[in-house]
């Protein structure tokens, strides 16, 4: 299936950037989305087989070790000339990025959820993005907080337009003093209380999100991780917690 990318700059139908607090509150004035890496023109949806075990079950709230299989984890690969490799080894889901401008997706199938906090523990080479997903539905579209080597982070509502066919709107993009360039080594936390998204930095709230007209109500999590043009890009995730938002 052909999957195609809008840049996030140029093709996208709605734009929502703001400048981020170092303190939550709403959102505010709106940033150019070319602070983001360019996605391809057009791209190429790959199924990643991740295991052939029946998934066992799987609790509400969990922590995810990645020392069993991937039975749970539906997996897709979206850009670049070369599918990554994924691997569980040592406790931790290893991602190879071979090729430049590569996207890698792992949606949790076990539920949905109308209140929830996904939180990951991860490291990365630093030329990329690493990232955490709520809300996902193939009808109605998800949300995702991805954490950039370059230093930045990007809030973004992803959209199938057709089969293969996404539509990304970035919501927020900005700069933190949690962040910094050639670093990939954090932990992420998206908490999606129905119409609020909350963003984390290692267990540190800095931004709230009003996300109401996007209309999302519940949707399964997941993670990510890209490449960006400079290759070979790693991505290790320790662990992935979902669990009750704090009130």
């Amino acid at each position: 299936m052909k999957k195609l990318f809008f840049l996030l700059g140029c093709l996208i139908l709605s734009t929502a950037c703001q400048h981020a607090p170092a303190t939550p509150q709403a959102e505010s004035t709106p940033i150019a989305a070319t602070q983001t890496p360019p996605a391809p023109a057009t791209a190429t949806m790959t199924v990643i087989p991740t295991s052939t075990t029946a998934p066992t079950l799987v609790p509400l709230f969990f922590t995810e070790e990645f020392n069993t299989d991937l039975a749970a984890w539906a997996s897709f690969q979206t850009g670049g000339a070369q599918a990554p490799s994924v691997d569980l080894e040592n406790n931790v889901l290893r991602v190879d990025f071979v090729s430049p401008n590569t996207w890698y997706y792992a949606i949790h199938n076990a539920h949905e959820y109308s209140n929830v906090f996904v939180s990951a523990k991860f490291s990365g080479t630093p030329s990329g993005s690493i990232g955490v997903i709520c809300d996902y539905s193939e009808s109605n579209g998800w949300y995702e907080f991805n954490l950039a080597s370059d230093g930045t982070y990007s809030v973004l509502f992803g959209q199938w337009l057709a089969d293969g066919i996404a539509q990304y709107t970035p919501i927020a993009i900005d700069t933190t003093e949690y962040l910094k360039a050639e670093n990939l080594d954090y932990e992420i936390g998206l908490a999606c209380q129905e119409t609020i998204l909350l963003l984390h930095i290692n267990g540190k709230l800095f931004r709230k999100l009003d996300v109401t007209h996007y209309g999302l109500t519940q949707g399964k999590i997941g993670i990510n991780a890209s490449s960006f043009e400079e290759t070979p890009m790693i991505a290790i995730f320790d662990w992935v917690k979902v669990s009750e938002p704090s009130q």
